[in-house]
């Protein structure tokens, strides 16, 4: 009898863990949660993969296909996603969306300048990208803190769609929870060797609001919401001048965004370009929460501290 239990055993565990539900994700740092919340009862397939620019990606027909059967797609929310509505479209009821960022409290975009450039005719036009993703700013995943709570609804949703593996769902969630929390203080520790007068954040574009909330920095942007490379000369002289009235020590280009008018507002200051921050969450060196974070406060810090 144990040689036959014995076999059994090992033909068991030779067997390929089958998931319980298959989920879709629409974001890196979402399909990063979902395993971490859903461990080996989920199986995710990662929509938009990391490399990806999150704010000109549309799915296309292989990227449809490869969502059929999945119980539910997770998009970061927020109106980071334009294309849902058609994409819901396109996969009827079958599959549930849900937007993880919708219940995380949102902040307005922060706008230090009117973001203006001329028109042809010499006339005043806004500023728009390819995307508009409204009032709000959409990176509410460089927050501990709404992580903690997107872990949650991650498990909400879970649960709901896979009842059996609740409990499982809720113990991921909580493991989650407590990463982020130690990531965090992590975080406070090193943020708080910069001098309270140096917590100035002067990026590219407005993506890092929720990182300035939780960490005490103020944020500036170059070149407001947009990701096109372009800006007023007025515009830019008046980022020199506050540069120089604030004495700014670093800026920091972006991952996927380094434009030149960074380089040319670095030439007519003196000021230091830091090390590229990771602003969408979507690099390959760095697309799950721990290891974006990590890498944008090692840079900040790097950069703004003084040297010991």
């Amino acid at each position: 009898m144990k040689p036959l239990l014995l076999a059994l055993g090992l033909l068991t565990a030779a067997l390929p863990l089958q998931a319980g539900i298959k989920v879709a994700s629409l974001h890196p740092i979402v399909a990063d949660l979902a395993r971490q919340v859903g461990g080996a009862n989920v199986e995710v397939i990662e929509v938009l993969k990391p490399g990806g620019d999150i704010h000109h990606f549309e799915p296309a027909p292989k990227d449809i296909a490869a969502m059929r059967g999945a119980k539910l797609l997770l998009a970061s929310g927020k109106g980071l996603e334009p294309y849902l509505d058609k994409l819901r479209d396109s996969l009827g009821s079958e599959v549930k969306l849900v937007e993880v960022g919708e219940k995380v409290p949102s902040i307005p975009y922060v706008h230090d300048h009117e973001h203006e450039h001329e028109g042809k005719e010499g006339a005043k036009e806004e500023e728009h990208d390819h995307h508009d993703h409204g009032e709000f700013d959409p990176h509410w995943w460089h927050s501990a803190e709404n992580m903690k709570r997107a872990a949650s609804i991650m498990a909400e949703e879970l649960s709901a769609a896979d009842p059996a593996n609740a409990a499982a769902y809720a113990a991921g969630a909580k493991a989650a929870t407590k990463r982020f929390a130690e990531l965090k203080i992590w975080a406070q520790k090193e943020i708080a060797k910069i001098p309270r007068k140096d917590r100035k954040l002067v990026t590219a574009h407005a993506a890092f609001g929720y990182f300035c909330k939780e960490f005490g920095l103020e944020s500036m942007s170059v070149l407001g919401i947009g990701r096109n490379d372009d800006a007023s000369t007025r515009h830019i002289a008046e980022t020199i001048e506050e540069i120089r009235e604030h004495g700014i020590r670093a800026i920091f280009p972006e991952d996927q965004a380094n434009p030149k008018v960074l380089a040319e507002i670095a030439r007519s200051t003196g000021v230091k370009v830091g090390e590229p921050l990771i602003a969408d969450g979507t690099a390959k060196i760095a697309h799950t929460f721990e290891t974006m974070l990590a890498h944008n406060v090692r840079a900040i810090v790097n950069a703004l501290a003084p040297a010991r």
